[in-house]
This record gives C-alpha cells, structure tokens and sequence, in this order.
C-alpha cells in the first residue's frame, strides 16, 4: 500500500460540496471530506479473493464464508489507511495548515495538505503517517496473542498487523511521493536552506526506489523469498508481484515527477504578473472600422482594443481570434462592436495580482481575454489567456534555483 500524499495543493477544510473526479464522499472526520475512488472497488475485490483463497489453506473448515472474511480483511485494511492519512490529516490541521481532502485509492491514500513552510513542519507531516501505521501494528500483535491464532479472529490480527508493518516500511523509504521522501527532503531542506533542492534529491531518490521495486519484487519472487505456499503456483505469483511491481514502480516514478513539477511550479509562479503580462490597449469607439482601428494600434505600439462609450469608459474587448477570422479585404467594412464581447466584472482583473491568486482569479470567470486595471478603475491594458499560459509554461520550463 502505497501512501502517496500531497502536500502541493492549496486549500482549506473541504468545501461542503463533492469535488467532481474525487470518487465517493465517504464523510468528514475533523471537517477533512474523505474520497473513495472507484479504483478502491477493484482492489477490494482483488484482495478479498487472493485472502479469501489463503484463507482455504490456513482455515479449511470455512467454505465460502471465507471471503467474507476476507472482504472485512479489505474494509479492515483501509481502514487502516484511513488512519494513516488521518495522522497527516490531523498534523496539518495543528498547524493550522489547510487539508483539501483525504483520497482513498488504488494502492493506498493520499492526503491533501498546503504547504508546510518549514522543514521542521514538513518532517512532522510525513513521519505521523508511518508512526500511526507502526501503532496499529502493535495493537494488532497484541490483540493476535490475546486469542487463538487457529481462528478467524486470530488469522485476521496478524493479517492487518503484518499489512500495517508493510504499509509503514514501504512508505519509510526515502523517496517522493512517500513520506519517507518528504523526510528526506525535509532533511537537504534543513541542511541546505533550499526546499527545491530537497525536492529533487528526493524525488531522484524516488525514482530509483521505483526502478529498484520494478526490477526487484518479480527477482525475489523468482528466487523464492516471496513465493507462498508449497511453490504449486510459483508462477502465478511471479506474474502477480510482477504486475504489482510494474504498478506500483509507475505511481512511484509518476508521483517524483509531479512532486518535482509541482515544486517548480510554487518556485516560478510569483513570476506571473498582471501587470508584466499585460498588453498595452487602444481605446475605439463601437462604429470604428476595424482597418482603421488597427492603423491606429500599430502606430501607438498597442497590441488589443477596448471599445468604449462616448465618455471614454470601457464597455467591450475586440477579440483577438475575432479579428484574425476577417480577411483583410473586408477589414474596412468591419466595425469592431461586431468583433467585441461585452465586458463582464469577471472580466475586469486588478493589475497588482500576481502568482496563485492570479491563477485563481482567472480559473473563477474563464474567458479569451481580461481588462486589466489599476487600483482607482483606470484602463491598464489586455491580459490575454494565451499570454498568460505561455508564461506558465515558460515558468515551468525555467531552471530550477536550488
């Protein structure tokens, strides 16, 4: 089980509504929405007839209630997930960091948490989750030795104790997305005084780790460390692990790159600004003709047009694709009112904002083009979404600084 979480994204406690793609809202504990995805149903379904056929070798009196046994194997184990992410969960909210939400999925969870600021915050984040996991492997172990290891109970402890002591182990390794990968990073972060530089320490480390698993679990089932039972099915269960190492080596190699990826992305992102982005505008009147109106921009230096009333206020934006689709013949026949697309207050973006909170304001009212203005209402310009995704891209693309 892996424990891929995220702590990149922004957020507060969970809005009231479902989050679409997110899977099933299960509940809010502590106010955090916790997700099912659909993937969870198939795994459930995996697990319950690999334990549920263990189980006929271990308890044979059981006929087929023995995968219903094994069902509440698979509800008890991500159960246990859940109270791993909850760790995370519960930690960022101490300090008072927003929690998006909790996703319950293919081969694990993963918890949504902002920014921890500090690498001391960060380390705490991510060693909760593992220390809750060793916690409840304890507590099974102590309740396998209270009843009779021959019985269903019995068989189920050390079941979810030894799954608990996996999921702890596996995600104490040091690579991204694990925790032990935010430990590591929190580490170089500490040492080094740059968080970017633990970010691609650990996701390389991430990345080898997933190599390593890809190559190793299908050799150490070939070789017979991991083969159960008499060795009859040896070659199923290299298939098996095989097809479990290739899935669970790709979540490994594509969470170290989006954890890199997202990193570059808080580095670069104060770099977008309104006001940089912006396209200096010639005002025109609604009967302009839209040769004319060009004539006029290419001679000011401007590169958009804001139609305006007869006192000057902006009313509309002639639409760069709208003008690109009139061939030149008929541009003086053209006025640019027909070209233009009324302006709305979602369209109307303050030059000062910058980074996340430009982001956020123009994913809240999309649109081709935004009027840009200054603090007392004054025309700044045209900030063009194209512009804008170029910039990010570049942003994106730009050598990272640690």
């Amino acid at each position: 089980m892996a424990d891929t979480d995220d702590t990149g994204e922004h957020g507060g406690n969970g809005s009231r509504r479902s989050e679409p793609g997110a899977g099933f809202l299960m509940g809010r504990p502590f106010g955090v929405p916790v997700y099912v995805s659909p993937s969870w149903f198939l795994v459930a379904a995996l697990i319950t007839w690999i334990f549920g056929n263990q189980l006929d070798t271990v308890l044979p009196g059981l006929g087929l209630v023995r995968y219903l046994v094994a069902l509440f194997f698979a509800v008890a184990l991500y159960a246990s997930v859940l109270v791993h992410e909850l760790a995370h969960a519960v930690a960022g909210l101490r300090f008072k960091l927003g929690v998006r939400r909790i996703q319950l999925q293919f081969v694990g969870g993963a918890t949504q948490v902002e920014e921890a600021g500090t690498p001391g915050r960060e380390f705490v984040l991510a060693f909760v989750g593992p220390l809750l996991s060793l916690l409840l492997a304890g507590a099974f172990y102590l309740g396998m030795n209270a009843v009779d290891p021959r019985t269903v109970p019995g068989v189920l402890l050390a079941g979810l104790m030894i799954a608990n002591l996996i999921v702890a182990a596996f995600n104490l390794l040091p690579g991204l997305p694990l925790d032990g990968g935010r430990m590591l990073r929190a580490v170089v972060w500490a040492l080094t005084g740059k968080a970017m530089t633990g970010t691609v320490a650990a996701a390389w480390v991430g990345r080898a780790i997933a190599l390593a698993v890809l190559l190793g679990l299908p050799l150490l089932t070939e070789t017979g460390y991991l083969r159960v039972g008499d060795g009859e099915s040896g070659g199923m269960d290299t298939v098996m692990n095989a097809l479990l190492a290739a899935i669970l080596a790709a979540i490994m190699w594509t969470g170290a790159g989006n954890s890199l990826r997202m990193a570059r992305l808080r580095e670069n992102l104060p770099a977008l600004r309104a006001r940089g982005l912006t396209r200096r505008a010639l005002p025109v009147e609604s009967a302009t003709p839209l040769s004319e109106a060009l004539r006029r921009a290419n001679e000011a230096g401007a590169r958009a047009l804001v139609v305006v009333d007869p006192h000057g206020e902006p009313t509309a934006i002639v639409r760069e694709t709208a003008i690109a689709s009139v061939p030149e013949h008929r541009r003086p026949w053209v006025a640019v009112s027909g070209l233009a697309q009324d302006l709305t207050d979602g369209m109307k973006v303050s030059a000062d904002l910058a980074g996340q909170e430009l982001l956020e304001r123009l994913q809240a009212s999309p649109a081709t083009e935004y009027l840009v203005v200054e603090a007392d209402g004054a025309v700044y310009g045209v900030l063009s979404t194209q512009d804008v995704e170029q910039a990010f891209v570049k942003a994106m693309a730009r050598p990272h600084s640690g």
